[in-house]
């Protein structure tokens, strides 16, 4: 087995997959923030359970009160883009809010990043635990 085809790294990339998919998604919000009608797109949450499937791995909630909150959702969603349920309309009939996709744009960035660092920074470790210099 290589190193990168171990559940760790496979999910890492996934996860930065998700990323770059979520970045051009959210680009073409940006794009289209004034095109008449345009309805902005994102994409489901990513799930590290649809990633990494282990027996007796995944950790879930239940809820022991009809009253309680829900929380999470469907683990078993698709990477698919979906419509975003936008309050606020603007007059050209759009709901893209440049404000908000930015902020979506920063926070995405910074998540990649965090994802990538994490990802070379263990291959190194990985690497120098079985003496490969590099």
């Amino acid at each position: 087995m290589a190193i990168g085809d171990l559940p760790i790294f496979a999910a890492l990339k996934n996860k930065m997959q998700w990323h770059q998919t979520r970045q051009t998604l959210l680009a073409e919000n940006v794009a289209n923030a004034e095109t008449p009608g345009y309805r902005g797109r994102d994409l489901a949450q990513f799930s590290i359970e649809d990633t990494v499937r282990r027996p007796g791995a995944m950790v879930t909630t239940a809820a022991t009160n009809k009253k309680h909150y829900s929380v999470g959702g469907n683990p078993a969603r698709a990477m698919g883009a979906r419509t975003m349920n936008s309050f606020e309309i603007m007059p050209e009939g759009n709901g893209v809010t440049l404000e908000e996709e930015m902020m979506k744009v920063t926070t995405n960035q910074m998540d990649y990043q965090a994802a990538t660092t994490l990802y070379s920074r263990s291959m190194r470790l990985m690497k120098l635990a079985l003496g490969k210099q590099g």
